[in-house]
C-alpha cells in the first residue's frame, strides 16, 4: 500500500483563499490546520487558531502573523505559494530522503527525516488523532479511534523499501493494527520475545520494529528502532508522548528500557541486508 495520501494535503482547490471570498470549507480547514501546526513548531508566532472552516478575522490574523514570521507582506491572503510554505515539512518528509548503502540505515534515515518535520496530530471537533499528518499516515482516516503508531511505522518502511526496490508486503501485512503485525511475526517466527532479548540484546538491530506487549498475544504500540545502547532501545515512534503513551500527540525520539518494559521486536534479519 503506497502512502500517497499526503499529496492531498499539499494543495488547495483554489489558487487564492482569503476572508470575504466564497471559500470551500475544506480548503479553510486545511489552512487552519497548518497554521496550528506551525505554532507547534515555532512557539509564539501567533498562528494557533480554531479549525472550523470559516475564514474569519481570527484566521486572517493568524495568516498575517505567519507571513510576518516569514518576512513577507502581511495581507492575510493564502496563495498557492504561501500554502506550499505551510506544508513544506510534510512534502520533505515523504519525498526528500536519499537511499543509504543498506536498508537498515535507510529505514533509520527515513524515520529521522519524518521526525525533523514535526509531525503532530490536532484536535478537530473534539476528536483527537486528526490533521494532515495523521491522514497522511492513515490512508486519509482520522479521529479518536484511529490510533496511528503503526500507520507511521509502515509509512517509514514503505518509503525505505521502495528506495531499495523492495516491497513492504514481502515483510509484513499492511495493517494499522499492532496485533495483526505481531501475530504475523509469531507465525513467521520473526518476532523476538522480550525474554529472549534480555538474554541476548545483540539479536536486535537498527531498522527492526518494536512492539510494546500488553499480554502474550496483545500488542498496544509500535516504533522504529534506530539504535540499541546498553539496556535500551532508541526509537522513533508516532502517536506517543513524553509518557510513552500509545495514544499521544506526535512523533518523538524516545529511549525505552527493555529490562523494565515488555518489548518484543519484529526482526528484519531474514529480509533486510
Amino acid at each position: 500500500m503506497k502512502k500517497t495520501n499526503y499529496l492531498k494535503e499539499l494543495s488547495l482547490s483554489a489558487e487564492v483563499v482569503k476572508r470575504g471570498l466564497a471559500n470551500k470549507k475544506a480548503d479553510v480547514e486545511k489552512i487552519q490546520s497548518w497554521l496550528c501546526l506551525q505554532e507547534r513548531q515555532h512557539r509564539g508566532i501567533g498562528t494557533m487558531t480554531g479549525i472550523d472552516g470559516d475564514f474569519g478575522t481570527a484566521t486572517e490574523l493568524a495568516v498575517k502573523n505567519y507571513q510576518r514570521f516569514l518576512g513577507l507582506p502581511a495581507d492575510g491572503v493564502v496563495t498557492t505559494s504561501l500554502f506550499s510554505k505551510l506544508t513544506l515539512n510534510l512534502k520533505k518528509s515523504f519525498e526528500s530522503v536519499e537511499k543509504k548503502t543498506n536498508l537498515r540505515d535507510t529505514i533509520s534515515e527515513v524515520a529521522h527525516n519524518h521526525l525533523k518535520g514535526f509531525p503532530f496530530e490536532l484536535v478537530i471537533k473534539q476528536q483527537t488523532n486528526c490533521g494532515p499528518w495523521v491522514r497522511s499516515y492513515m490512508g486519509g482516516n482520522e479521529g479518536s479511534n484511529w490510533l496511528w503508531c503503526m500507520g507511521f511505522v509502515q509509512a517509514v518502511l514503505y518509503q525505505a523499501t521502495s528506495l531499495h526496490g523492495k516491497k513492504i508486503t514481502d515483510m509484513m501485512p499492511i495493517s494499522y493494527s499492532c496485533d495483526t503485525v505481531g501475530t504475523y511475526g509469531v507465525q513467521k517466527n520473526v518476532l523476538i520475545r522480550n525474554e529472549k532479548i534480555r538474554n541476548n540484546p545483540a539479536l536486535v538491530k537498527k531498522g527492526d520494529v518494536l512492539l510494546v506487549r500488553k499480554s502474550q498475544n496483545d500488542w498496544i504500540h509500535t516504533a522504529i528502532i534506530v539504535d540499541v545502547v546498553g539496556d535500551a532501545f532508541v526509537t522513533i515512534e508516532g502517536n506517543t508522548n513524553n509518557d510513552g503513551s500509545s495514544n499521544g500527540d506526535g512523533v518523538y525520539k524516545r529511549v525505552r528500557n527493555f529490562r523494565k518494559s515488555i518489548l518484543d521486536v519484529f526482526s528484519m534479519d531474514n529480509w533486510l541486508v
